[in-house]
């Protein structure tokens, strides 16, 4: 697909919410408070982990990585977004753009194989008595390692080889800046492309979702053939705040990609990229945490433990 205007562009202009003017000032606020919220409860959580040795666990550190990357995606999207709702020149250049797009693309195959590997984890607690013996520190160190190297080459690496500049109107409404919604303005022909990001979707979304299902069929499997009916509800509690994030991710993507075309707006896409790199960052700890008996215990503990110290530092 050729552009009609086959100028290089060196900086885009994202509509955003320009079409609501009056509604900018208010959403700044809003996902400002948002963006905070998703920073410190991610930020809090790897705290918490690393402070409290009973947290020191497989789920927990492979929760960790989790929690980074929210704070990384939310950090690549949301402060230009908020310059942008109170600017009356709503620009980003061509090199932030391109780096927006490139990052954004790695943290989301990243966090696909990321979940896969938290199902592994999962697996192993429920069917395998020497879990802690099978998820060595070693192995699970190499696991999160392996997560972000295969989402660094089967996103980042195919990208920046089949890259070409950016032509064309430079006004894209949207939010943001990422593949699907810059293609259109890649200049020259952009099939290579298109078969480049199916057969990346492929390998970074749908294999992990695979590995995610089968992951939890054996478990379901497993869970059935317990004996104790309190057993079997220890089980499915250990999997509820995963699964949880794992449909909330892949509904938001399976929303956005295979709805029919008569379903299709720019407004629409606009909420649902906003809840999947803006709201959902902050609901991952709270769905970790607040319905994990173990980190609330843990937070109060070492909340205590902090007002004991302020104590003692007041009446030394």
């Amino acid at each position: 697909m050729q552009p009609e205007n086959s100028s290089v562009v060196s900086e885009l202009v994202l509509v955003g919410f320009s079409n609501h003017p009056d509604a900018e000032v208010p959403l700044f606020f809003l996902f400002s408070m948002i963006y905070l919220k998703s920073c410190s409860a991610n930020t809090a959580l790897i705290a918490l982990v690393a402070l409290e040795s009973s947290l020191q666990t497989p789920m927990y550190f492979l929760l960790c990585h989790l929690a980074f990357l929210n704070v990384f995606f939310s950090t690549v999207v949301v402060p230009k977004m908020l310059c942008n709702l109170l600017a009356s020149r709503k620009v980003i250049s061509s090199t932030f753009c391109l780096t927006q797009t490139y990052v954004m693309l790695f943290l989301e195959a990243t966090e696909c194989f990321l979940l896969a590997v938290m199902a592994l984890d999962r697996y192993v607690a429920i069917c395998y008595p020497l879990y802690l013996l099978m998820m060595s520190w070693s192995f699970c160190l190499a696991l999160a390692v392996g997560a972000w190297t295969v989402g660094f080459f089967a996103s980042v690496v195919p990208l920046y080889f089949t890259i070409l500049p950016l032509c064309g109107l430079p006004v894209v409404d949207y939010i943001f800046c990422e593949l699907p919604i810059l293609l259109h303005m890649f200049c020259g022909d952009t099939a290579l492309q298109e078969t480049m990001m199916g057969i990346g979707g492929a390998g970074t979304v749908l294999f992990p979702f695979i590995l995610i299902i089968i992951s939890y069929l054996r478990i379901l499997v497993a869970v059935m053939r317990m004996d104790s009916a309190e057993g079997r509800k220890k089980a499915f509690a250990t999997c509820t705040s995963h699964l949880t994030v794992v449909i909330i991710y892949y509904g938001t993507g399976l929303i956005r990609y295979l709805r029919p075309k008569s379903l299709y707006s720019a407004e629409g896409d606009k909420l649902i990229s906003l809840f999947y790199a803006v709201i959902n960052p902050m609901l991952n700890p709270f769905i970790y945490s607040l319905r994990n008996r173990e980190v609330k215990g843990t937070m109060a503990r070492v909340m205590g433990r902090l007002k004991r110290a302020r104590v003692s530092d007041w009446n030394p």
